[in-house]
C-alpha cells in the first residue's frame, strides 16, 4: 500500500510540473502553479515560511518522502531507476553514507549562494536541474507534436490547434540540460539515488530531519531470513540486511523494500513498537495512507494562490540584439541583485512567456537565469505569467495594472539606424506601439515643421517594454533599442 500510494502522489506531482513546463497556452498554470512552490530551495528563497515548516513536519513525521514524491528530479530519477531494473533485477548493494562528498558539496552550495555565485547554485539545485532538461530538451518535442497536428487540422479545415515556434533559446543552457540528464540517467540506471544521497543539497538537508522520523522502515528480525532482497532492492543503498539497520538519512519511503520482502519482514511504522516488543498495538495501515495522502494535499493547499489571466501571442520577425550594457530583468524581479540572490535558474518563467522575450543568460556568473530581448516580441503590459509562477520569489506577484508602472530600462535611440534619416521615408512606428506615450515624433529639422519626423524618448515615462525595439522596421540592428536598470522603479 505505501509504495502505491508514493507512485500515485509521485505520478501526479511529475506530471503537473511536467506540463507547467511543456504548456505554451498558458492553461496548466492556472490549475498547477503551486506545485513548484512547494519545492523546498525555492521557498527557502522565497521565505515562504509555512511551505518550508510543512515540508519540514512532513519529514520529521513520515521521512524523506519529499525526495519521492514531491522533487521532481527525484521522480526522474526513480523512472530511469525502474528502467534499469527492468533491465536487471537485484542489482543494488547496500553502502556507507559518502560524507566526505555530501558535506563539501553542501557547504560549497550555501556559500555560492550567499556569495551570489548564481551559477553554482543552479548546476546543484535539483528543481533548476530538472527544469533545463523540461525546458531544453522535452518543450522542443511537444512543441514538435503539436506543430504536427496543428498541420494535420489545417489540412481538414480545423483550427483545434495552432501552430508555436521552436527556437533555441540558449546554446550553453541546451549543452547543460543534455550532459545533466545524461549524467542523472547513467547513475539512477546503476547506483539508483546517488545523486540525491551525495550530491543534492536538499537532500543533504532534509536527511537531518529524517533521522528522527516518527515513521520508518522497521525490521521484524523473527521475520527475516536474511534473504538480502531489501538492500538488492533499495534505490538508496542504505539497508543493512545482515545487522538489520536501514540509514534513515537516506531513505526516501519508496516502499520498494518492503514490497519485496517475502516474510514480511519489513513494514513501516512508528519505531517505539519494537522497543516495546510489539505490545503496542499494530497502525492500521489504511490510516496511515489516510495520513500520508492528507499531509501531502495539505501542503499543496497551503501553497494554492489565486489565479490571473495574462496576455495573447505574437507573431513578429526575429532581430539581432543589441549590446546591452546593463541586462534587463522581468517586471517583478525588482533588481539585478534580487534577482541575482533569489533565482535558481530553473527557467520555467522561460518555458512559459508568451512572448517570447525572455531567455537563459549568458553571463557566466549568473548563466541560465533569465534575462530579458526583444527580437523576438516584446514584454506585453497585459502579461504577468512570470510572476505568477516563479517559485523561489526572484519574481515577485504582479498585478496587469501595475505593470505599465515598472520601470525596468529605458529607450535609447540611434540615429545613424532611424529609417527616416537613412532611406527618407515616414515611419513612426516606435510611438505608435509605445503603450505608455513615451516617444514623441519630432521634425527631424528644428527650422522646418514639414521635414520627416524622428523620434524622441521621454526616459521619465518609459517603462522599458520593448514594443518600439521589436517593432522598429530597421535592419539588422534597431533604431531605438531598451537599455536595462540595476533598479527598477515606479513611474
Amino acid at each position: 500500500m505505501l509504495r502505491k500510494i508514493r507512485i500515485a502522489l509521485a505520478t501526479v506531482m511529475f506530471i503537473g510540473i511536467t506540463m507547467l513546463f511543456l504548456d505554451f497556452t498558458g492553461t496548466m498554470h492556472h490549475y498547477v502553479a503551486w506545485m513548484p512552490k512547494l519545492q523546498f530551495l525555492e521557498s527557502v528563497l522565497a521565505l515562504n515560511v509555512v511551505v518550508i515548516l510543512a515540508l519540514i513536519v512532513l519529514t520529521l513525521i513520515f521521512g524523506r518522502i519529499y525526495c519521492s514524491i514531491i522533487c521532481p528530479l527525484g521522480i526522474m530519477q526513480d523512472i530511469f531507476g525502474w528502467l534499469g531494473k527492468k533491465a536487471k533485477k537485484n542489482r543494488y548493494t547496500s553502502s556507507k553514507e559518502m560524507k566526505w562528498l555530501r558535506y563539501p558539496i553542501m557547504g560549497i552550495f550555501i556559500i555560492a549562494l550567499v556569495a551570489g555565485i548564481g551559477t553554482l547554485v543552479h548546476l546543484l539545485a535539483p528543481y533548476s536541474a530538472f527544469g533545463r532538461i523540461a525546458t531544453n530538451l522535452l518543450q522542443p518535442v511537444w512543441l514538435a507534436g503539436n506543430n504536427a497536428l496543428a498541420s494535420i487540422a489545417e489540412h481538414y479545415d480545423s483550427y483545434a490547434f495552432y501552430r508555436s515556434d521552436i527556437w533555441l533559446r540558449s546554446l550553453p543552457s541546451l549543452t547543460i540540460a543534455v550532459i545533466t540528464l545524461v549524467v542523472l540517467a547513467v547513475l539512477a540506471w546503476r547506483n539508483g539515488r546517488t545523486y540525491c544521497n551525495t550530491i543534492c543539497p536538499v537532500g543533504t538537508v532534509l536527511s537531518f530531519f529524517s533521522r528522527f522520523s516518527w515513521l520508518k522502515i522497521l525490521f521484524d528480525t523473527e521475520k527475516c531470513r536474511n534473504c538480502s532482497l531489501c538492500t538488492k532492492n533499495c534505490k538508496a543503498a542504505c539497508i543493512d540486511f545482515k545487522n538489520h539497520e536501514v540509514d534513515y538519512s537516506r531513505c526516501v519511503v519508496c516502499g520498494d523494500c518492503i514490497e519485496s520482502c517475502k516474510f514480511g519482514a519489513l513494514e513501516y511504522g512508528r519505531s517505539i513498537q519494537k522497543t516495546q516488543n510489539n505490545q503496542n498495538s499494530p497502525i492500521d495501515p489504511s490510516k496511515r495512507s489516510f495520513l500520508l495522502t492528507s499531509a501531502i494535499m495539505a501542503t499543496a493547499a497551503m501553497a494554492q494562490e489565486a489565479k490571473t489571466t495574462d496576455g495573447g501571442l505574437a507573431e513578429i520577425e526575429d532581430k539581432v540584439a543589441p549590446e546591452r550594457q546593463t541586462p534587463l530583468t522581468p517586471p517583478g524581479s525588482l533588481s539585478a541583485k534580487n534577482m541575482a540572490q533569489h533565482c535558481t535558474g530553473c527557467q520555467l518563467c522561460i518555458s512559459e512567456c508568451p512572448n517570447e522575450v525572455l531567455r537563459p543568460s549568458s553571463d557566466w556568473l549568473h548563466l541560465m537565469q533569465p534575462t530579458m530581448s526583444y527580437e523576438r516580441g516584446y514584454c506585453r503590459p497585459e502579461c504577468t505569467r512570470c510572476s505568477e509562477v516563479c517559485p523561489a520569489g526572484a519574481i515577485k506577484p504582479i498585478h496587469h495594472e501595475d505593470k505599465s508602472a515598472i520601470q525596468i530600462g529605458h529607450a535609447v535611440w540611434i540615429k545613424k539606424n532611424c529609417i527616416p534619416l537613412t532611406d527618407g521615408v515616414s515611419c513612426g512606428n516606435c510611438a505608435r506601439h509605445c503603450p505608455v506615450g513615451a516617444i514623441e515624433m519630432v521634425p527631424s529639422d528644428p527650422d522646418d515643421e514639414e521635414s520627416l519626423k524622428i523620434p524622441v524618448v521621454n526616459e521619465a515615462r518609459c517603462i522599458g517594454c520593448g514594443a518600439c525595439e521589436n517593432l522598429c522596421p530597421a535592419r539588422p540592428f534597431s533604431a531605438i533599442y531598451v537599455e536595462g536598470h540595476e533598479v527598477h522603479k515606479e513611474v
